[in-house]
């Protein structure tokens, strides 16, 4: 009697977290491999919205530039973040400009090679939009961040949420590298009281500086001081 042959899995084991590079491998996704150095860009604001990007390596950040000239820093992505779905949307061009902060490694997907995916695997295409809506949940606690809260507590959020705070199992956690001004742009305050903050934060423990960054999760308390 000859053996059964089994269907092969297309759909990687759900361990209750979306994994965006199972999901890539396991779709058969046609997919461009691209690799950009520090500071280049990925796409500008007005660029053809051509493609979904998955951040495989490195760091990126996403900026938006005003009619009158003026930037401000709408997040910085790390490993396993999609970035360019808008064009999934409807969205023609680029909203905003994606600039590598460190040597990093993108998968661009085009737009309709992702349809195809999302429709042919159900599935997948689930754990997908939720992956999404929870970075559009992350985009609503950023403003809401924003509009009511101090620029210690600002700092104090996107210091963890830069080091991936609860998606790793240590205590500490290193930054990705980012300029002072940088995050004064994300929080909306001034270079002056982010270096405040960070020296003030320093003094208490929460971070140090050795090699790099390193944050330490107690970090949270000054997020959850009243």
């Amino acid at each position: 009697m000859k053996p059964r042959n089994k269907k092969p899995q297309t759909v990687a084991p759900d361990k209750g977290k979306f994994d965006a590079q199972a999901f890539l491998d396991s779709a058969g996704v046609a997919r461009r491999v691209r690799e950009f150095k520090k500071t280049e860009i990925v796409y500008s604001q007005g660029d053809a919205a051509t493609g979904v990007i998955y951040l495989r390596e490195g760091n990126v950040r996403l900026s938006v530039v005003s009619e009158s000239g003026k930037e401000a820093v709408v997040a910085i992505l790390g490993p396993g973040d999609f970035f360019g779905e808008g064009c999934l949307a409807g969205q023609a061009v680029r909203m905003g400009t994606a600039r590598a902060i460190s040597l990093s490694v993108v998968l661009v997907i085009e737009k309709n090679e992702m349809f195809r995916v999302l429709h042919e695997q159900n599935a997948l295409s689930d754990r997908f939009i939720a992956f999404m809506l929870a970075r559009n949940i992350r985009i609503e606690e950023d403003l809401v961040d924003q509009l009511f809260n101090s620029s210690e507590k600002r700092l104090a959020r996107t210091l963890l949420l830069l080091a991936r705070y609860g998606k790793e199992d240590t205590i500490h956690a290193v930054l990705p590298t980012i300029s002072q001004e940088t995050l004064a742009e994300m929080i909306g305050t001034t270079r002056s009281r982010v270096n405040f903050f960070m020296n003030k934060f320093r003094k208490l423990g929460f971070i140090k500086y050795n090699g790099g960054l390193h944050i330490n999760t107690s970090l949270l308390s000054v997020v959850l001081h009243e």
